[in-house]
C-alpha cells in the first residue's frame, strides 16, 4: 500500500450554525482542520497509508486535535508533542452575496515554535512514496520553514515524490517574503498545484495583461511565458547535451520584471542593452580586450561585472566559457601555467 506523508498545522475550527454571523447566537461548533491535515485525512480514507506531522500542544485540546486525526485514519505517531496552544480560526459561511468570513488567532501556536531537529525526518521518510506540504507551513515562520526544508531533503533522499501547494496567503506574508523562502524550495518539488496568483505571488512570474487578484487572466499570455523558456531550453540543450537532465531549478524573469526590480536595468540590462546606439557598430565593446580568468583556478568571471560589461547580451559568458574549453583543452596545461604566471606577477608583493 502506498505510505504518503503530509506536514502542516492543525487548526482548531470555531463555526456557527448554518449560515448565521459570528455570535449571532452563542453556539459555535468546534471541529479541528487544516490544508495537509485534509490531504492526510482524504488519502486516508482512499485507502492509503496516511501519516501527519505536526506540533501540537501537550494538553486536552492537542489531545482532542490528535484524537480526531486518528479517527479519520491518519497516523499520528510522528506528531511532535509541546508549545503551549493550538491556533484557531473563526469560519462564517457565506450566504448570498456576502461572502465567507476567516479571523485566524495563530501566533504563538505550537507549530510556530518547531525548530529543526525535532522531527527524525530520515526515520519518517523511510519507506515513504509521497510528501505532501503547503506553502502556508513555511509561512508560519523562519524555523518552521527550515523543517520544510528538512523534510523535503529527507523525503527525495528517500525516494519520494514531492508535491507542494503554493497556497499563497496574503494574511501570514508577504510576496517578497514568500518569495525569498519558497524560490529555493522548487529545485526539490517534483509536483506542484497552484493557480495563477500563487505562481505571480510566490513564483514572481509576471506575466503581461494578467492580474489574478483582480481576476483578469489571459491564458494565452502564460502559454507564451511557457513557450519562451522552452525556446531558452532548447537552445541550451544544443550546445550543452544534458542540461534538462542536470537542473535544479528554473528562474524565469522578463525585461519588464528585471527593470521593476532595480530601476538602473533599463529594459533588463545595464545601458538599456545592447540595443541602445552606444552599443552598436564600432562603439561595441571587443571581445577579448579582458580576461576572465581569476587567480582561483577553475573559477572564471561570466557576470556583467567582466569584460565587456552590462548590456552586452552574452559576451561576458561567451569569454568565460571559451576560457574555461581552452583550459581542458590539448593546450589547456600551457594555458593555466601562462595563466598562473601571470597572476602571480600581477599580485605578488612589491616588497618581496
Amino acid at each position: 500500500m502506498p505510505r504518503v506523508i503530509t506536514f502542516g498545522e492543525i487548526m482548531l475550527r470555531l463555526s456557527p450554525p448554518g449560515f448565521e454571523r459570528l455570535f449571532q447566537s452563542p453556539v459555535l461548533s468546534a471541529t479541528f482542520g487544516g490544508g495537509e491535515a485534509n490531504v492526510a485525512a482524504s488519502l486516508a480514507h482512499f485507502g492509503l497509508e496516511s501519516s501527519y506531522v505536526t506540533r501540537v500542544p501537550k494538553q486536552a485540546i492537542g489531545d482532542a486535535a490528535v484524537r480526531c486525526l486518528r479517527m479519520e485514519g491518519v497516523s499520528t505517531e510522528h506528531v511532535v508533542r509541546g508549545g503551549d496552544r493550538l491556533g484557531i480560526y473563526f469560519a462564517e459561511t457565506g450566504a448570498s452575496q456576502r461572502a465567507s468570513t476567516v479571523i485566524y488567532d495563530r501566533a504563538g501556536s505550537s507549530i510556530a515554535g518547531m525548530q529543526p531537529g525535532m522531527v527524525d525526518w530520515p526515520q519518517v521518510m523511510h519507506g515513504a512514496h509521497w510528501f505532501h506540504v503547503t506553502g502556508i507551513t513555511p509561512a508560519l515562520g523562519a524555523s518552521v520553514a527550515a523543517c520544510t526544508v528538512q523534510a523535503m531533503t529527507a523525503a527525495r533522499q528517500a525516494g519520494a515524490t514531492v508535491s507542494l501547494d503554493l497556497n499563497y496567503r496574503r494574511k501570514l506574508w508577504s510576496e517578497a517574503q514568500a518569495q525569498a523562502t519558497m524560490r529555493p524550495m522548487m529545485a526539490m518539488v517534483d509536483v506542484l498545484i497552484a493557480n495563477e496568483e500563487d505562481i505571480q505571488s510566490v513564483l514572481g512570474f509576471v506575466v503581461p495583461d494578467a492580474d489574478p487578484v483582480a481576476g483578469r487572466v489571459e491564458p494565452a499570455a502564460y502559454e507564451a511565458v511557457a513557450r519562451q523558456v522552452e525556446r531558452m531550453e532548447d537552445a541550451v540543450e544544443q550546445v550543452a547535451p544534458g542540461f534538462r537532465t542536470t537542473r535544479v531549478g528554473r528562474q524565469v524573469q522578463t525585461p519588464g520584471d528585471i527593470q521593476s526590480a532595480d530601476a538602473s536595468l533599463s529594459r533588463g540590462a545595464l545601458n538599456a542593452g545592447t540595443a541602445a546606439l552606444h552599443q552598436q557598430l564600432v562603439l561595441r565593446p571587443t571581445r577579448g580586450l579582458g580576461r576572465p580568468e581569476t587567480p582561483l583556478p577553475g573559477l572564471y568571471l561570466a557576470s556583467a561585472s567582466a569584460h565587456p560589461g552590462g548590456g552586452v547580451h552574452g559576451a561576458c559568458g561567451w569569454n568565460a566559457a571559451v576560457a574555461a574549453l581552452g583550459h581542458r583543452g590539448p593546450v589547456g596545461v600551457v594555458r593555466r601555467a601562462l595563466v598562473r604566471t601571470a597572476w602571480s606577477r600581477v599580485l605578488r608583493d612589491p616588497d618581496s
